[in-house]
């Protein structure tokens, strides 16, 4: 009984390291696509700031992100929705992009703005505050068009209009 338990136990093993091997890295470094897209506006003083949102909603969407993403046009970013409000803890593994990250509350106001954060990197981004929504966007455009804690954020799926 027991050469049979071993011999079962090796091709198990076997077989799991050859599938995990061939299939799964090489689907994972592919950028996730055809998410929702919806307009979300900044509304940062008298000023509105408009963005295409890709929606990120469900715990597979969210962590995946932005990862493998090379490039996104300047007014495209992507919203991840929350069940409830917390702290919100991000890393920028897998991610060639430098992005500013805004965190938001449940009332739609930035609590905090991580700027220009670090390619690849595996450091914790905290949001400084509760958040229920983050908003990822190309690195500077936080800084370019004067976007800061505070301001508001409005978007259909938010339910926030």
């Amino acid at each position: 009984m027991r050469p049979l338990f071993l011999f079962l136990s090796i091709f198990a093993a076997t077989l799991w390291i050859s599938l995990s091997g061939s299939a799964g890295p090489a689907m994972a470094q592919e950028p996730q696509t055809n998410l929702p897209v919806e307009d979300l506006v900044i509304q940062s003083g008298d000023k509105e700031h408009r963005f295409e949102a890709e929606v990120a909603a469900t715990d597979k969407q969210r962590s995946m992100g932005l990862m493998f993403r090379k490039e996104m046009p300047e007014k495209r970013g992507m919203l991840f929705l929350f069940e409830g409000e917390g702290d919100r803890y991000f890393w920028m593994k897998n991610t060639p992009l430098t992005l500013d990250i805004i965190f938001i509350d449940a009332r739609g106001a930035i609590v905090s703005i991580a700027d220009n954060t670090t390619p690849f990197s595996e450091d914790v981004i905290p949001s400084i505050g509760p958040a229920k929504f983050v908003f990822e966007i190309n690195a500077g455009l936080a800084e370019k068009f004067g976007i800061s804690a505070g301001d508001r954020v409005i978007s259909p799926s938010m339910g926030l209009e």
